[in-house]
């Protein structure tokens, strides 16, 4: 088990989820537990479906969404193509994302609960809309992000030096 916070994922069911994802054909569709059929990640409308479900959960979130809100405003299509290009190079190996991702959400009034949250709507989103490798790096990925971003807030919040940003 890996525990996020106050939050605990079984990887053994994540494990053998994987165990049985199966490939059919050029498309990787997997069966989860269901009998309902997922595709993987496979390609940047894929990144298009994800970020815009899960922005869209966030900016409607009763902890998340005033703090997004507040900082992007009327930016939405601007942070959208931002982070079609971020997922497309993480996910897809395609080199399109240019930037930092860091130093933006620095300011930000955001502790361990809005990550753990933001973790939580993040799977939820990628497991309600996609099955596979792929997709389950994606939320690797996004842990991954969330733990790396919460230790240099941290590690900023602590010091008595002003950050390098």
């Amino acid at each position: 088990m890996i525990h996020v916070s106050h939050y605990y994922l079984d990887m053994s069911k994540i494990s053998s989820t994987i165990l049985n994802f199966t490939k059919v054909g050029k498309n990787n569709v997997s069966t989860f537990g269901t009998n309902s059929m997922k595709k993987d990640i496979q390609q940047l409308d894929d990144i298009k479906l994800l970020v815009d479900t899960f922005y869209d959960t966030i900016q409607k979130d009763e902890l998340l969404g005033p703090i997004f809100n507040g900082v992007i405003q009327d930016r939405w299509s601007e942070h959208l193509a931002k982070m079609y290009t971020f997922w497309q190079t993480i996910l897809l190996d395609e080199y399109t994302y240019q930037g930092r991702p860091f130093p933006p959400h620095a300011q930000l009034p955001i502790q361990q609960e809005h990550f753990d949250h933001w973790l939580e709507l993040f799977y939820a989103t990628v497991d309600n809309l996609f099955a596979g490798p792929i997709a389950e790096e994606a939320k690797s990925r996004g842990r991954k992000m969330a733990t790396l971003f919460m230790v240099k807030l941290d590690n900023i919040r602590q010091s008595p030096f002003r950050p390098l940003l």
